[in-house]
């Protein structure tokens, strides 16, 4: 392993990752757990966009979506994904890539119960990423569904959660001159153990 020390210190990408995250808690404005998925289509095309990550496992990166979408449907193709994780506060940023699976358990109930009552109203009332006539019509569903639901609705079965297991982390921090400090951990695949190098800039 290359030698690494400070904020890079720690033979556990995952809780250096949260250690970071932390950090950028205290100094970042805005949804410092904010982070830039991209996935690819059936013909290779990228996409990407913002989406928040909700937890940091021993071993994968968690976010939810309605799995209805264009990225869930990107995901559910191509079986990976990558995203970046950048703090202009902190001028640091976490680099990911990896397998996906699923979260449609408890856990994914449990965060859903967690969201506010409009957040969770507006996951059934929303088609995800498919055209819409108008704000208007939007509104008209969220109160259909409010109507049908009621005021604890379950989790609907197009909603839940994406778990990244990772093969590759990058730990980037911004250095003088842009002489920044990489250190990249990889592994061929989940529960190997991994192998870190450092970059150059």
């Amino acid at each position: 392993m290359a030698e690494r020390g400070g904020i890079f210190a720690g033979d556990d990408p995952f809780r250096i990752a949260r250690n970071w995250l932390a950090e950028a808690e205290k100094s970042e404005p805005n949804d410092p757990n904010a982070i830039a998925l991209s996935t690819v289509d059936a013909d290779g095309l990228p996409n990407v966009r913002m989406v928040l990550l909700k937890d940091i496992e021993d071993d994968a990166f968690v976010f939810y979506t309605n799995y209805g979408s264009v990225k869930a449907r990107e995901l559910d193709g191509a079986g990976k994904a990558a995203f970046v994780m950048h703090w202009k506060s902190l001028r640091r940023q976490i680099r990911v890539r990896g397998v996906i699976e699923r979260e449609e358990g408890p856990q994914a109930d449990a965060y859903y119960a967690s969201r506010s009552l409009k957040s969770r109203l507006g996951a059934w009332a929303s088609q995800q990423s498919l055209p819409l006539a108008s704000r208007a019509a939007l509104m008209a569903e969220v109160a259909k569904v409010t109507a049908t639901h009621g005021p604890n609705p379950a989790r609907p079965p197009f909603w839940g959660g994406y778990r990244i297991h990772p093969t590759e982390i990058e730990f980037w921090a911004d250095g003088a001159f842009r002489l920044h400090d990489r250190f990249r951990w990889t592994r061929s695949q989940k529960n190997d153990p991994w192998s870190v190098v450092r970059l150059n800039p």
